[in-house]
């Protein structure tokens, strides 16, 4: 599993194009609730109704933040495991593994996308991880 080059590729990128997808929509929904205040006042007859346009999208909202939050958690766990075990980290640096964690964990959503380019992607004979 930690040498499978399509999941590494999708844990190294949906976690920052998810995001950037819930940022648009939140975008868009904030737009249209500006672009629609004068609608939701001024009614008499539905002054204490919630207006209903406020829950349209929001399931589809929430799926997709924890969607986004429990693929950012998987990918987080994978590439520390995937440094912890990476054999090219043995040699003369030992160092860099924990150079890389610090920059996984710190750096969330980036981290693991900077460590699959610079470590894997960017490597002409990729690390092969032993289970």
């Amino acid at each position: 599993m930690l040498n499978n080059s399509k999941l590494q590729a999708f844990l190294a990128i949906a976690p920052i194009l998810l995001f950037a997808l819930i940022f648009v929509g939140y975008m868009v929904f904030v737009f249209s609730m500006i672009t629609q205040a004068e609608n939701f006042d001024g009614n008499a007859e539905v002054a204490n109704e919630t207006p209903m346009e406020l829950f349209v999208g929001f399931g589809f909202f929430f799926v997709m933040i924890m969607l986004t939050a429990l693929i950012s958690i998987f990918s987080l766990i994978y590439y520390i495991l995937h440094v912890t075990k990476n054999p090219n980290f043995e040699t003369d640096n030992s160092n860099m593994r924990i150079v890389w964690i610090l920059i996984i964990l710190f750096a969330n959503g980036l981290g693991g996308f900077i460590y699959w380019l610079a470590e894997i992607k960017s490597k002409n004979s990729r690390p092969y991880i032993s289970n």
